[in-house]
């Protein structure tokens, strides 16, 4: 009788501990306010699109003189703007891409728009116009790749990988104290963090120093509000997908986040950000820079709302690609197509049947009449974490429940389109969850879209 109780007890404490375990995993602040904005726009500008038949990142020979860097036309408020027109909540800016060249006035080397016939700080133009339409700014910087300096590209000794990182140090530093506070920090590829030349220890002294509020795109692990990588740039989320992670030691000893589908058990909460070019990968530069000529290349509102529904719908941020052109603005034809989307996601939100929120395994929608839907979502009140490992909707049709969809993954946001039915009632069932789930949306749309992913 005492070995009973005693073995009773364990199993109650631990499943008490794995309860608890499971609901302490939670996102800091500012990952909630991140994730709430949903979308945002990487706009891309680098001195290559002005040569792009004759530059080789690998071959520094090839870079374009300063003297070619020449938009005439440039204007920061056009590109926010269209990235508003799209939906976008926050833009991100590449104020340092692959070859070197700064869009603000360095000091570390004269490689930069003061010494071009622009002569303006873009940086400072782009921030100014985030504020100035209500945009959250972030700056994208490539800690790793620079044709200037050879770094990356082609093998590279230690020495002058030390000598290059003090360049590096200089230039986010500039980023991160001059320009004010910055919502998203974009390391392309991450950070190096190896014992002999890693520069990760260096950076987050940085950080916490100008930026501790800032979310970070490809930060460390163990950094306080990281974001991941979705592990490619084709608007696809793979499914499911936890913002929580696990994790791994790599060979030289550094911590790793290991697959994109995240793990609803793991110790970190990484929110994924999905990002694609507006352009397709087949377009010069994987789509990210722009070349004449490109523009059967472009994504159309269609394919980028079917992107929102593999990022968005899958419980992560989508980020869409800006190429702006040689002449300093966001091309027309690929405007257009941004405000069509926006108009398209404007006209989802319109579809809405009704909606429910609450707690606990199971939520229904109960229709004035039966009403035709094709979609539903699901939101959890992310702020508590990720609860739903598995759940099932019902429709109520003709008297009788038939499942229309069902799923693992919810997490901020899961929408997930059907085959149109008429119903009275939709139910949702959680099957599985860790801890008490907290539903904050469980609706029903008539988007009007057929069925798809």
């Amino acid at each position: 009788m005492r070995l009973s109780i005693f073995i009773f007890l364990i199993a109650i404490t631990c499943l008490y501990n794995c309860t608890r375990q499971s609901l302490d995993v939670l996102p800091t602040p500012q990952q909630v306010e991140w994730i709430n904005q949903e979308l945002g726009v990487i706009i891309h500008m680098d001195i290559n699109i002005y040569a792009p038949e004759t530059f080789d990142y690998a071959h520094e020979e090839t870079l374009p003189p300063v003297s070619v860097f020449n938009p005439s036309k440039l204007n920061t408020d056009q590109w926010i703007l269209a990235a508003k027109s799209a939906g976008a909540k926050y833009a991100v800016l590449t104020a340092k891409h692959g070859t070197g060249f700064a869009l603000w006035h360095t000091k570390a080397n004269d490689y930069h728009t003061g010494n071009s016939p622009a002569k303006i700080d873009i940086v400072e133009s782009f921030i100014k116009s985030c504020k100035k339409y209500g945009l959250k700014p972030g700056l994208y910087y490539n800690t790793n790749m620079n044709t200037l300096y050879e770094a990356g590209y082609v093998a590279m000794t230690d020495e002058k990988r030390l000598e290059f990182n003090k360049i590096v140090y200089q230039q986010l530093s500039e980023l991160w104290l001059n320009y004010g506070e910055l919502f998203e920090i974009w390391f392309d590829g991450g950070v190096m963090s190896d014992a002999r030349t890693g520069i990760a220890d260096k950076v987050k002294e940085l950080i916490d120093k100008h930026q501790p509020n800032a979310l970070l795109f490809g930060g460390p692990v163990g950094w306080k509000n990281v974001l991941r990588w979705m592990g490619n740039e084709n608007g696809l989320t793979p499914y499911p997908h936890w913002s929580r992670a696990g994790s791994k030691n790599a060979s030289e000893g550094k911590e790793e986040i290991h697959g994109s589908n995240g793990d609803p058990e793991g110790k970190y909460f990484i929110p994924g950000e999905a990002d694609v070019p507006n352009r397709k990968k087949s377009a010069w530069n994987g789509g990210w820079l722009w070349k004449a000529g490109e523009d059967d290349q472009v994504y159309s509102s269609d394919e980028l709302l079917d992107q929102y529904y593999t990022t968005v719908g899958r419980n992560s941020n989508m980020l869409i690609g800006m190429a702006i052109d040689t002449s300093g603005l966001f091309p027309d034809h690929d405007a257009r197509i941004f405000e069509e989307f926006g108009k398209r996601l404007k006209a989802r939100e319109k579809s809405r049947i009704a909606e429910i929120s609450g707690s606990g395994n199971s939520l229904e929608i109960k229709m004035e009449k039966p009403s035709p839907t094709d979609e539903i979502e699901i939101q959890e009140n992310i702020s508590k974490g990720e609860r739903i490992r598995r759940y099932k909707v019902e429709a109520l049709i003709n008297g009788e429940w038939q499942q229309v969809c069902d799923g693992q993954s919810v997490g901020y946001k899961r929408m997930q389109r059907f085959k149109p039915v008429i119903a009275r009632s939709l139910k949702l069932t959680i099957i599985e969850s860790g801890g008490k789930p907290v539903i904050q949306r469980f609706a029903a749309y008539s988007f009007g879209i057929s069925p798809a992913i």
